[in-house]
């Protein structure tokens, strides 16, 4: 076998346990807490936004 086989074994290996320890329900969780993270933020931006002075940038 050459070294490059091997690499590429250990890390498909390591791919596939790394892969086998995520759920469907965590990956649901992280998802909807980034779009909601995002909306926040999106929100907070364009309310102080609303409040800063006209003539000042």
């Amino acid at each position: 076998m050459k070294l490059n086989d091997i690499r590429i074994s250990a890390l498909g290996g390591t791919l596939c346990s790394v892969w086998a320890s995520f759920s469907f329900g965590d990956i649901a969780q992280t998802v909807l807490t980034a779009v909601l993270g995002t909306l926040v933020s999106f929100a907070t931006s364009r309310l102080l936004g609303r409040w800063k002075p006209k003539g000042r940038k």
